[in-house]
């Protein structure tokens, strides 16, 4: 994927590392980081925390949050973004949740509802929400896609 390999480049220029928190695409982005060839120097881990539990135990999600907003929501995935920074050796990270279907969505979330967040080790950090259509493949594909395109934009900014 060309945007994986602009994304290495630009990691590999600033000396940085990158991590992901993923929840619907499933270790999706990790794959289409770790396809590229000498990836290792600059992607550190991959969290695929699908389940509530996963993400309170490997991410420090707070179970409140998770009560509060549910596991689709930008508390969440602030939360998971910045508990990949925390437990991990990156410089940047991103997490996704939502609800890749053909089930599981509601009036006020519907599927194809995806939050993404990105952070990174100087504090910034950026959440957005996106209702992608088409099947679970095509969610899933498009938002792998946005995660992907958020850590470049964080990237692009820092260069000097």
């Amino acid at each position: 994927m060309e945007l994986a390999t602009a994304l290495g480049e630009q990691l590999a220029r600033l000396q940085w590392v990158a991590a992901t928190a993923e929840s619907c695409t499933g270790g999706g982005v990790a794959t289409a980081i770790t396809d590229i060839a000498g990836s290792s120097a600059w992607f550190d881990r991959a969290f695929v925390t699908y389940s509530n539990e996963a993400k309170q135990e490997m991410l420090g999600v707070a179970a409140q949050t998770l009560d509060s907003h549910g596991a689709v929501s930008e508390a969440v995935v602030r939360e998971m973004a910045a508990g990949a920074l925390a437990h991990s050796r990156a410089d940047i990270s991103v997490a996704i949740s939502g609800i890749a279907g053909p089930g599981g969505g509601s009036e006020s979330k519907p599927v194809g509802t995806v939050w993404f967040a990105w952070a990174d080790r100087h504090g910034w950090i950026s959440a957005e929400r996106y209702l992608f259509e088409g099947d679970r493949s095509a969610v899933r594909a498009q938002a792998v896609t946005v995660a992907l395109e958020g850590m470049r934009k964080r990237m692009v900014a820092l260069e000097p």
